[in-house]
C-alpha cells in the first residue's frame, strides 16, 4: 500500500463498510476524492494498483467492500438485501460519509458500474464525474451469463468452501465463473470468496443475468461521463462498450492490453486515464458539480 494508506470501517448511514483509504501524495495539490466500487466476486483489493499513481495525480483513493462483499457485514440467506436499490442507497450513504464539500468521482467496476448507476439514477447531486470500468450497457454476454448461472446453481447445492473446491478442480478461478482475476494471488482469493455473503453472490449474479439497457435514463442525468476498458472483453463486447459511450456522450478509453480488469492488468495507464480525465473536467469546468463529457476516445 501507499505511504498513509489506511483500511477501516466506513461508519455510514446504513452500516459500516470495509474500505482502503489513500490521501494524496506528500506535496500534491488535493483534487478531490475517488470512491471506487469493485465487480462481482471482486473487493476493494481489486484497486490496489492504481492508488499510488492517482495519489501522485492529487486524488485520494477510497476502495470500498459492498454490503456483504468480503470484510463488508451483509446477511447470508436474505437476498433482499442486496436488491440493486438498496446497494445504491448504500453508495449513497458512502458518498454522504466522505464528506459533502469535497469533488467527489464515482467508479465502478463490471457490476460495481452497474451498482454506480443506478445511485447515479437516485440522486446525482453527491458525484462530480461517473466512471464505468468495464461495465456495459444491459445483462452480461450469453458466455458469462452461463458461467454465472453455473455457479449460482453451485451455491443452491454446496457450502462455499466446497464451492471453491468444486472451482478449483475445473480450472482457474477467474476461467470457470468463479472469483474475478485480482491482486493477491489464490489465497487472497479464497480468503474473499469465504468472506463474501452467499445471498450477495446469489443476488447480484441473477441481477448481472436481467440487468435492464438503462443508458439512455443515465444519459438524461447532468453529469461528465467517462466508459474505460481493456482491449479485448468478454463479459461485454468492446463495440458494445464503444456505442454505450457514445449514447452517454461520455469520453472513451481503451487500456491496451488490458482486458475485463484494467485496474488490476495494466494499472498505470488505467489510472493516468482516470486523473486526466478528472484534470480535464477541472480544467473545461472550472470544478463545477456538473457538465457534459467530451465524447472523445483515447487509448491509454
Amino acid at each position: 500500500m501507499p505511504p498513509g494508506a489506511r483500511t477501516y470501517r466506513l461508519h455510514t448511514s446504513r452500516g459500516e463498510f470495509a474500505v482502503v483509504d489513500v490521501p494524496p501524495a506528500e506535496g500534491t495539490e488535493p483534487k478531490g476524492v475517488v470512491l471506487s466500487l469493485p465487480g462481482f466476486t471482486g473487493s476493494k483489493e481489486d484497486f490496489t494498483l492504481v492508488h499510488a499513481p492517482l495519489a501522485a495525480r492529487g486524488y485520494r483513493s477510497v476502495a470500498v467492500d459492498g454490503r456483504g462483499q468480503y470484510e463488508s457485514d451483509g446477511p447470508v440467506d436474505d437476498e433482499s438485501a442486496y436488491a440493486r436499490a438498496q446497494l445504491a442507497r448504500d453508495v449513497l450513504a458512502q458518498a454522504e460519509a466522505l464528506g459533502p464539500d469535497v469533488p467527489l468521482h464515482l467508479v465502478g467496476h463490471s457490476l460495481g458500474g452497474q451498482i454506480a448507476r443506478a445511485a447515479v439514477l437516485e440522486d446525482p447531486s453527491p458525484f462530480r464525474s461517473l466512471t464505468l470500468i468495464s461495465s456495459g450497457p444491459a445483462r452480461i454476454s450469453v458466455s458469462q451469463e452461463q458461467r454465472v448461472t453455473l455457479l449460482r446453481d453451485a451455491l443452491a447445492r454446496m457450502t462455499m468452501a466446497q464451492c471453491w473446491e468444486a472451482i478449483l478442480a475445473l480450472g482457474p478461478p477467474e476461467e470457470v465463473g468463479g472469483p474475478a482475476r485480482g491482486v493477491g494471488g489464490r489465497e487472497h482469493l479464497r480468503r474473499r470468496w469465504l468472506g463474501t455473503s452467499r445471498a450477495q453472490l446469489l443476488a447480484t449474479g441473477r441481477q448481472l443475468c436481467t440487468e435492464p439497457d438503462l443508458v439512455d435514463e443515465l444519459a438524461a442525468v447532468p453529469l461528465p461521463f467517462h466508459v474505460l476498458s481493456g482491449a479485448h472483453d468478454d463479459t461485454w463486447p468492446v463495440p458494445d462498450l464503444d456505442a454505450m459511450a457514445v449514447r452517454l456522450n461520455a469520453h472513451r478509453t481503451v487500456v491496451v492490453g488490458a482486458g475485463h480488469s484494467p485496474a488490476a492488468e495494466r494499472p498505470e495507464p488505467t489510472a493516468h486515464a482516470l486523473a486526466a480525465f478528472w484534470d480535464g473536467l477541472q480544467a473545461h469546468r472550472g470544478g463545477t458539480a456538473t457538465g457534459t463529457a467530451t465524447g472523445s476516445r483515447s487509448l491509454a
